[in-house]
């Protein structure tokens, strides 16, 4: 026996095996843009120029060594992303979720959930992950109890800072963030994989505002590899003949500013997400979005993968 040779073939083999079990988990952008999409109703169109079309902020995470498959937040485009989810990762099951996690209770993230209903997909026990407040506004809020009578969904409450392990690989953690909480808490997430983390933030009102709660912006981005954070308006008056100081989420402006002395490879990791209809950065070719790109920094794009 050829003994050198047969090792040879030993040690290709296991390589082979060692990597065909270890693709990693990834995440997908969905959609990068605020609660009312692009275009926004009653936009009137200013030209004939064609507006580009973006979908209300989503994720989707992917696990492809176990075919399981998660959102987060269920859109008002959830059907066309959700289409766009199984054309880019196919599944044998309808509608191949694993589960759906949910930051609040404003119309771009969770009303979604209706297509899962009888009227349309009629799923049965898809995990819905909320937050305890959010999980009784579902269940005692029509339409949405209707999905929890007709078991479309399962409700599965979280624990702010308790993460939640999903399978071998991955591990997802809700944290409470500032916000508008008419009818839930607000919270992002923190995404994690074999090799790296993930930051979701979609919506926020101030940096300042969550510092003064025990966190601090700059020490979260060094503790994770990537940071979807929120970039719904670009600067003040962008929005002709409206005071928005009643708008409270920090300007991409000024995100720039409290992160732009970080070393580079920090500032590399922010993808701003969630942006408004009226937000310049939205357009590749524009001024704002220049501007971002040479401060360092990213502006999400549907269709974006990254490993985790």
């Amino acid at each position: 026996m050829n003994w050198p040779c047969t090792l040879l073939l030993i040690l290709t083999l296991t390589c082979t095996l060692d990597f065909a079990v270890a693709e990693s988990p990834y995440l997908i952008v969905l959609g990068i843009a605020q609660d009312g999409g692009v275009p926004q109703a009653g936009t009137k169109p200013v030209s004939a120029q064609k507006v580009q079309r973006r979908f209300a902020t989503s994720l989707a995470l992917v696990d492809p060594d176990t075919s399981q498959r998660w959102l987060f937040e269920a859109t008002p485009d959830f059907r066309e992303q959700l289409y766009r989810l199984d054309q880019s990762v196919p599944v044998s099951t309808v509608p191949g979720l694993d589960g759906v996690f949910l930051t609040h209770a404003h119309i771009g993230h969770y009303t979604g959930l209706m297509h899962l209903g009888h009227e349309a997909l009629g799923a049965q026990g898809v995990p819905v992950y909320v937050m305890p407040r959010m999980a009784r506004f579902l269940a005692e809020n029509g339409p949405w109890s209707q999905l929890v009578k007709y078991r479309n969904i399962r409700l599965v409450e979280l624990a702010a800072d308790r993460p939640v392990r999903l399978n071998e690989r991955l591990r997802v953690t809700a944290f409470k963030v500032p916000h508008r909480e008419e009818f839930s808490e607000v919270v992002g997430f923190r995404i994690e994989g074999p090799d790296r983390s993930v930051l979701f933030i979609p919506d926020i009102d101030s940096w300042a505002d969550w510092a003064e709660q025990g966190s601090d912006l700059t020490q979260e981005l060094a503790a994770v590899d990537l940071a979807y954070i929120d970039g719904t308006f670009f600067s003040d008056g962008e929005i002709p003949g409206r005071d928005m100081s009643g708008f409270p989420h920090p300007r991409i402006e000024e995100s720039m500013q409290l992160l732009g002395a970080l070393p580079e490879s920090e500032r590399r990791k922010v993808r701003f997400i969630h942006l408004n209809h009226t937000n310049p950065a939205l357009d590749p070719g524009s001024a704002a979005y220049s501007r971002v790109e040479a401060a360092g920094f990213a502006i999400a794009s549907e269709g974006d993968r990254e490993g985790l």
